[in-house]
């Protein structure tokens, strides 16, 4: 017997969930103990170096993966003991394409109402109404093979969308596509968010997508939390900009060096193939950094030639979290 749906504040509450694998005769620790709140309606990007732990604490909130130990609530299910009830009401878009390449849209979207046991004439308005929202109509009849990357990545998304979930999960959802597709099915996915009231917990290595979409980023290390927080909070604290000062041919950097604020934390030195000097400024404020350290320079007789500011970005916050880079670990 189904048991019932206890009310909650959050979509997903996590506490203590750990995860061990036998391996021969060695125990992995997959996960150690994570604890995640995502509240409804929330965008929640979940990250980490490959090996995390993040795809494994992924199974375990989708019910596919028993945990070894602690609890989760998903959708208002514990998903130990209601299994099948947290399916029922969740969606997920997972890193492969979910269609047979051999089928036609219309037939698997229909066969994904009915493992959702979704009535046959509901199932038929609900594909109808996906296939227009993503812009796949017309394409009812023509096999999943032969449609384009990034059709097909839409298609994963209306067949997650078919028992109309307010949870929707996304495992690397727009991995391969070019930067065209990936803003297209961003498009789609956050219009349909805003129309259904959806929570989403997403996994991506795209580290500008989760800087954009995400309200709050979880990052995963060695099977624990290692940080929470929006975007700009991280980047904020785990990470400078850098402000760039060159100077002209034949000045010395010394002066420049002994008028520098108390908010640079670190100065690399470089020359130009010009001979002029460069000094690289690491801040945590860019942008209001530059205008008193132009005056400032201009008044101790510093020519300045240039200025650039680069801000802190996501990528730098993990390699100073994790001793790793994002980006190299997607590569």
């Amino acid at each position: 017997m189904t048991q019932s749906v206890r009310r909650t504040e959050n979509a997903i509450r996590a506490r203590g969930l750990t995860k061990t694998f036998r391996r021969k005769k060695e125990i992995v620790e997959a996960v150690k103990g994570v604890d995640l709140d995502v509240a409804r309606g929330e965008l929640v990007a979940v990250l980490g170096p490959n090996g995390a732990g993040k795809s494994t604490t992924m199974r375990m909130l989708t019910s596919v993966l028993a945990p070894t130990s602690g609890t989760a609530e998903v959708a208002g299910c514990d998903v130990v003991r209601q299994p099948a009830d947290v399916r029922a009401r969740i969606g997920y878009v997972g890193q492969g394409n979910a269609g047979g390449y051999s089928y036609r849209v219309a037939d698997e979207l229909r066969n994904q109402g009915r493992f959702y046991s979704v009535p046959g004439e509901v199932a038929r308005r609900r594909a109808a109404d996906l296939l227009e929202a993503l812009e796949l109509t017309g394409m009812e009849k023509r096999t999943v093979q032969s449609l384009s990357g990034g059709q097909r990545r839409r298609l994963d998304v209306a067949m997650g969308l078919m028992n109309h979930p307010r949870l929707l999960f996304l495992d690397e959802p727009t991995t391969g596509l070019d930067p065209h597709a990936r803003a297209n099915l961003w498009e789609h996915v956050l219009r349909l968010r805003e129309e259904n009231d959806m929570t989403l917990l997403l996994t991506t290595h795209y580290l500008d997508e989760a800087d954009a979409m995400a309200e709050r980023i979880v990052l995963i290390d060695h099977g624990t939390v290692i940080a929470d927080a929006t975007p700009e909070a991280l980047k904020r604290d785990h990470a400078d900009d850098v402000v760039t000062v060159e100077f002209a041919v034949g000045h010395s950097a010394a002066a420049a060096r002994s008028v520098l604020p108390t908010s640079v934390t670190s100065v690399t030195e470089t020359i130009t193939d010009a001979g002029a000097v460069r000094l690289a400024l690491s801040t945590h404020n860019g942008p209001e950094l530059v205008p008193p350290l132009l005056r400032t320079l201009d008044s101790a007789g510093v020519p300045v030639v240039s200025t650039d500011v680069e801000p802190a970005s996501l990528d730098d916050v993990f390699l100073n979290l994790t001793g790793r880079s994002l980006r190299e670990e997607a590569a």
